[in-house]
């Protein structure tokens, strides 16, 4: 049972080990999930009202059909929510994996925090691309992916949604074993 002192605690501990940027990054990924997750498991109902209505120093949003979703010469797609991936700082991207398609073996620079949101995801390690070996992260699985670890995953028989929070830049270095 997770407890108020308990929660401190982790607190405390993650801001030590990997920093408040780190911290921060993480609680906006915790954040964002509720929004993101209403994209990808829910229909999104009917917009109502005047958004106009709303004061734009209180909140800022942007609807589903306003997402723009890019295609990456690995065959993701992404649609980048906060930040630039390219750059140094906190960014926040949704990548999709459509079935069949995966990433071969490849390291970040730095730690990336992975939540699936819909489908499921396999992931692999090593430098030697394997699909058959990749382990499957089931809807709802967080992962943290270790800065400078080699890794390579995607999807398999359907299509997954995954939400990345990190630190850019989020360049990807290719690793594989030929």
């Amino acid at each position: 049972m997770l407890t108020a002192a308990s929660g401190q605690n982790f607190g405390r501990q993650f801001r030590t080990h990997y920093g408040a940027a780190a911290l921060a990054c993480a609680a906006v990924a915790i954040f964002v999930l509720g929004f993101v997750s209403a994209l990808v498991f829910v229909r999104p109902a009917k917009a109502e009202g005047n958004p106009a209505s709303l004061n734009p120093a209180a909140i800022s949003y942007t609807l589903p059909d306003q997402l723009k979703w890019v295609t990456q010469p690995n065959g993701a797609i992404n649609a980048v929510l906060r930040g630039d991936p390219s750059k140094p700082g906190p960014y926040i991207v949704l990548t999709k994996w459509t079935a069949h398609h995966m990433s071969r073996p490849h390291f970040h620079p730095n730690d990336r925090y992975v939540m699936v949101l819909s489908g499921t995801w396999w992931v692999g390690t090593g430098n030697k691309y394997d699909p058959d070996s990749t382990v499957p992260m089931p809807t709802g699985t967080f992962a943290e992916h270790y800065g400078k670890q080699v890794h390579y995953d995607g999807a398999k028989d359907g299509d997954v949604v995954l939400e990345i929070v990190g630190d850019g830049p989020a360049t990807q270095v290719a690793a594989e074993e030929k």
